[in-house]
């Protein structure tokens, strides 16, 4: 299993929807590949969507631009 921390890198309001630099969530995948590109992202969408009550797919957000990925542990 691996950790990732997922950061939020610049602002953005789409859809209703605002997301600010800094927010970040904790993924555990069973894979060790980048959490974001791996299974459409949806460990990264049920992250934000627990913690914020954000979904970034529908915010137009589950890309390398708006995200930071690193590994932990």
């Amino acid at each position: 299993m691996a950790r990732f921390l997922v950061t939020t890198k610049q602002m953005k309001n789409t859809n209703g929807i605002r997301i600010e630099p800094g927010m970040s969530v904790e993924v555990i995948t069973q894979s060790m590949s980048n959490p974001v590109l791996t299974n459409g992202g949806q460990p990264v969408v049920d992250a934000f969507m627990r913690i914020y009550g954000i979904d970034l797919r529908r915010a137009g957000a589950l890309n390398m631009t708006y995200l930071n990925v690193e590994r932990i542990g």
